[in-house]
């Protein structure tokens, strides 16, 4: 897939997604097969550019390119001038919100409440356009409800302004995250229009991918909420798509690699304390549904040193690969102390 002067590797894109894609975790699904990752989204307001919130959120550096920022905002002129700022630090693609249905940001128009005034939205997209001489993307959701389910007109305007690929997500604004997504709508948009079209929404498995890209015959797919401690979907889907045939699921102690090298990006991007909070969450999705995972996240949620963390992390996978190489007994066998103590207990145990 290309967009602008910049060939992927592939088509697969890691879904902006507040709080957790930030430049580790961009990184690390780049490193196991996304051909692009887009970051959390950047607020136009000016106030905010010298956050340091806003700061890490914009920060790409050592990142493959191309480098790609997505901005939120419902005001043309400082939509652009959120654009110029990160062109300038050095953004390569720039991503507009128009996909988001927290109410924080729909409460201010912003998001996908900008779906119901397409007068503003073409508004946004030629001020941004005009803006910036780096391709300009757009990320959409199917309309506003049910009953103005407008995603087709809302992409020919993207494509008459100038905006170089489209993101969709197969839900409407009011449907949030609940229900299934739809992909029919999908394909009357790569129907309608002529620049690149990805798809997103509950692409959670190398068999789901294949089946939307065959429905709707999209340029690429974007996958969000299916990374989430399960970064190495990006190889699984890649790979399936190239050959038709399905890789193993990573054993324990892959997963545990891959989890301890996000966390010490993680640790070295935020500092320790900020980083230990940050990786409990990220910790929790990689520990879902392995045994003894609830008493394991409830104990590891309750340390506060990167130490810990480790040490916890180290023996937990460990007793997963011991589950793993005798499958018979993994029912009843209890969880060490090891991972339900913080470090010092468990050693001491």
């Amino acid at each position: 897939m290309r967009i602008g002067p910049y060939q992927l590797k592939n088509n697969l894109v890691v879904a902006p997604m507040a709080g957790v894609t930030d430049r580790p975790f961009r990184l690390l699904c780049r490193s196991l097969g996304a051909g692009l990752a887009v970051s959390e989204m950047v607020a136009s307001n000016s106030l905010l550019w010298g956050s340091e919130k806003t700061k890490r959120r914009a920060n790409h550096e050592g990142e493959p390119e191309p480098k790609s920022v997505q901005i939120v905002g419902a005001d043309p002129y400082m939509l652009a001038e959120a654009a110029k700022v990160n062109v300038a630090n050095g953004a390569q693609l720039i991503d507009i919100n128009m996909g988001c249905p927290a109410k924080k940001i729909c409460n201010v128009m912003a998001g996908s409440a900008l779906l119901r005034d397409e007068l503003l939205v073409a508004r946004l997209l030629e001020s941004v356009v005009k803006s910036v001489d780096v391709p300009v993307t757009l990320k959409i959701r199917t309309g506003w409800d049910s009953t103005s389910r407008n995603g087709v007109a809302i992409a020919r305007l993207a494509e008459q302004c100038g905006i170089q690929a489209l993101s969709v997500h197969g839900r409407t604004r009011a449907d949030a995250f609940m229900g299934e997504a739809e992909y029919d709508t999908i394909a009357a948009i790569k129907a309608a229009i002529n620049i690149p079209v990805i798809a997103n929404g509950d692409i959670s498995s190398p068999e789901k991918a294949k089946q939307v890209l065959a429905h709707t015959g999209v340029d690429g797919l974007m996958i969000g909420r299916a990374a989430q401690g399960r970064p190495w979907i990006f190889r699984e889907i890649e790979h399936y798509l190239k050959t038709g045939e399905k890789l193993p699921e990573p054993m324990p102690l892959e997963v545990r690699a891959i989890l301890l090298g996000h966390l010490e990006n993680l640790y070295a991007f935020y500092g320790e304390h900020l980083g230990v909070r940050v990786a409990r969450k990220h910790i929790s999705w990689y520990s879902k549904g392995c045994v003894g995972g609830s008493a394991f996240r409830h104990a590891i949620n309750q340390v506060e040193t990167t130490t810990d963390q480790r040490c916890m992390i180290e023996a937990f996978f460990a007793h997963q690969a011991d589950l793993a190489n005798t499958p018979t007994a993994a029912p009843a066998h209890p969880a060490p102390a090891a991972f339900v103590r913080p470090c010092t207990a468990g050693l001491a145990a």
